[in-house]
């Protein structure tokens, strides 16, 4: 992992080291927490920046053979740190190994690999750092030169700690909100009427129909604005649509209002009803809108009732999203209501479909309104991300990418950017070596750049100068 890792020929390292290398970075999706960048969130030690949440490094454990106790279990700090140390030698070919070492050099000038004799010596060093006062949350943005973080935020959030964060005068990152209305879609969850009244709180309306629940969630995507939002997010686990008539959702709503479970059927409509509501109400304020679509989540029973959602017992779902896909693009198309789309699938088979898609929607002068989102969690791997940029440039435009996100719950994810980048230079490079486009270093440069950070900035209304 020297200064030309993953650069493959002499194009990709002209083009990473003059083009990419010192770009800024724009993290339009991720799961950092605003109050924990607000209050600058110290740490103690390794495990805690590294460890705590990280249930892609949790699978990988689980699979080297170490027990629950040393993940997420009672094992100290450092018994679990030295549980990961003697993982990682194990993880050739998977991307945590190369972007644990990434972490430890960018952020910890520590060049050793990682394993169970070096652990003891990286622990002491990489405390001390942490211990030192320059290695908090924020210092960790600064060192990867974020210019916006937009986090995860659902309908019925104060935002608090972003309003703290847009009152500071010496922070210049922009910390934004995005809106994530997954449980005012969950019609048939268990807590949708308690998630109704939550609403009602947060909006200070009553709703006492749908129709007043959609007010509410109107007003919500208005404080969201009001706040700097500028993007939505969807888990779209399963793509469904099915046209219905607002009447139609209205009874549904009402059913689920009550505790009643609806039909399968029915909830196809009445969530196809109320996600075009949103698109409409994106389109409005020009924001931009994300579908994160065939997730499979939550699969070991036993591991959710003892560790709940998010620990890393998910995999890729296998839907079929074309058609319901396409009719709901289509839905808002017909209104003229279309925002701005970034379109991400778990499953790499949905690759040629989405990038095929999302050519029958472009247009209204804005360069790659549609997007196919990067690879994404299970394919933000070297084959995954490669898969995902070569069925783009055969089908669509590749040169308009708005390139990678971190979509991670850790400050130290952002070399990630650098992994990625790093493989667009290869990528392109490999054409150049092979004669099948011109050797323009500085054309080819500027495209780097666009993938890298201004295709994002200028696709993303994040007022950035």
């Amino acid at each position: 992992m020297d200064e030309n890792f993953l650069l493959h020929n002499s194009t990709a390292e002209k083009l990473y080291h003059h083009y990419a290398k010192d770009m800024p970075i724009i993290d339009y999706h991720c799961h950092l927490q605003p109050e924990e960048i607000y209050e600058n969130k110290q740490y103690n030690n390794i495990a805690e920046v590294w460890l705590y949440g990280d249930h892609y490094k949790w699978r990988a454990m689980r699979s080297n053979g170490v027990d629950e106790a040393y993940i997420t279990g009672n094992a100290s700090d450092y018994e679990k740190f030295l549980a990961w140390a003697k993982t990682v030698p194990m993880l050739i070919g998977n991307p945590l190994y190369n972007w644990t070492h990434l972490e430890l050099q960018r952020f910890f000038d520590i060049y050793d690999c990682l394993n169970e004799e070096t652990a003891p010596a990286i622990w002491e060093k990489v405390n001390a750092k942490l211990n030192s006062g320059d290695f908090g949350a924020r210092d960790f943005i600064h060192k990867s030169n974020v210019k916006v973080v937009c986090t995860t935020d659902d309908p019925v959030d104060d935002l608090t700690y972003h309003h703290k964060l847009q009152e500071e005068k010496d922070f210049p990152v922009k910390v934004v909100p995005g809106f994530r209305p997954d449980k005012a879609l969950a019609i048939n969850g268990d807590g949708f009427p308690s998630y109704v009244k939550a609403l009602e709180k947060a909006s200070d309306m009553e709703i006492d129909s749908y129709q007043a629940y959609l007010k509410a969630l109107q007003s919500r995507v208005a404080f969201f604005h009001s706040v700097g939002g500028r993007v939505s997010d969807h888990a779209i686990d399963t793509m469904m649509y099915a046209k219905a008539t607002e009447e139609e959702a209205a009874q549904f709503f009402a059913d689920a209002r009550k505790g009643n479970k609806v039909s399968l059927e029915d909830e196809k409509k009445f969530r196809s009803h109320t996600l075009t509501f949103l698109g409409k109400e994106y389109a409005k304020r020009g924001w931009v809108m994300q579908y994160h679509i065939n997730a499979l989540r939550n699969n070991n029973t036993r591991m959710f009732e003892k560790l709940g959602p998010d620990t890393g017992y998910d995999a890729m779902n296998d839907e079929d999203i074309a058609k319901p896909l396409v009719s709901l693009l289509d839905s808002l198309d017909k209104a003229d209501a279309l925002p701005k789309t970034v379109l991400y699938s778990l499953n790499p088979n949905d690759n040629e479909t989405i990038a095929s898609i999302i050519g029958s929607f472009q247009g209204g002068g804005i360069p790659g309104k549609i997007q196919f989102g990067t690879a994404w969690w299970f394919n933000d791997t070297k084959s995954g991300m490669l898969a995902q940029m070569q069925a783009l440039a055969n089908m669509g435009v590749f040169s308009q990418f708005i390139g990678m996100l971190t979509d991670s719950r850790s400050f130290l994810s952002y070399p990630r950017h650098e992994y990625f980048r790093r493989l667009v230079c290869s990528f392109i490079g490999e054409w150049v070596e092979n004669g099948e486009v011109p050797d323009d270093i500085d054309f080819l440069g500027k495209i780097v750049q666009g993938i890298a950070y201004e295709n994002a900035k200028a696709y993303f209304d994040f007022g950035l100068e």
